[in-house]
């Protein structure tokens, strides 16, 4: 993978040169890693690789070495795409400016770390309805689980997930696919998985992951007392009144779950 670049690390490079200094100490893969950068006027070296300084880099940007020029990690077909800076270091990611991962007071990373603790991995075999950046999937792995099934839609996530260095690579354990798991979970065996996490899309951009259909589905391919923790948020409860979580909570329970509320989602078991 190539040199990542944020406004923060062009800062630090420019920072050794205003200090007339020929290296500066500083992370090209987003916080995973420190290493040294030699600076000069005209450019920078990496791996005894020369770069050129970006005319521009933008707050809330991310930047990756195109071969020629540093790009945006960002995309646009049908809505734009991108690849945030925290301050914590693992990226989230927006669909038209909408974060989807939270990261106003931990880092998306630590964030799934503990939802993930929930569902106890430990030699389990996983569904990832949602895989996103595979925080949760990395998580799995992490904690020693079996196997992870990972379902991720949209092509420019997974585009977006291969040049975040905090994303997964590939092992044997995990099995990404890109697809819809709503049309997926329609075939895959009853009572295959021990557990299940479900981290979908705000309501309004993928109501069908909120079904009760869903929910059906998803209790039947989980085992008795199965665990499931489904991230909803509360959208919309301050402008509309609408409850998000009540609303799962009921339908989880009418597809067979018994249900709690935990932090910013619910975790269930299935009865």
């Amino acid at each position: 993978m190539g040199p990542l670049l944020t406004a923060e690390v062009l800062e630090q490079m420019r920072g050794a040169l205003r200090a007339r200094r020929e290296r500066v100490e500083c992370s090209l893969d987003l916080k995973r890693s420190l290493t040294t950068v030699e600076v000069s006027d005209l450019d920078w070296i990496w791996n005894a690789a020369h770069f050129p300084y970006p005319d521009v880099c933008k707050q809330r940007t991310i930047y990756h070495w195109g071969g020629t020029r540093f790009e945006p990690v960002s995309r646009y077909a049908s809505s734009l795409i991108k690849l945030v800076p925290t301050d914590w270091g693992p990226p989230t990611f927006e669909i038209d400016g909408i974060k989807m991962l939270p990261t106003s007071r931990v880092s998306p990373f630590a964030d799934a770390e503990r939802k993930v603790g929930l569902i106890e991995p430990r030699g389990k075999t996983i569904l990832d309805t949602c895989g996103g950046l595979g925080y949760f999937a990395a998580w799995c792995l992490q904690g020693m689980a079996t196997r992870v099934f990972s379902y991720e839609k949209n092509p420019d996530v997974l585009w977006l997930r291969s040049l975040n260095p905090w994303s997964p690579a590939e092992d044997e354990r995990l099995a990404l696919t890109h697809g819809d798991i709503v049309a997926a979970i329609v075939d895959l065996p009853s009572r295959s998985f021990d557990a299940a996490l479900h981290d979908p899309p705000r309501f309004g951009i993928a109501g069908e992951l909120y079904s009760q259909d869903f929910y059906t589905e998803l209790a039947r391919v989980l085992k008795p007392r199965g665990k499931l923790f489904h991230y909803t948020g509360t959208p919309n409860r301050l402008t509309s009144g609408r409850d998000l979580p009540r609303e799962v909570g009921r339908r989880l329970r009418e597809a067979g779950f018994a249900v709690e509320p935990s932090g910013d989602g619910l975790l269930a078991v299935k009865r």
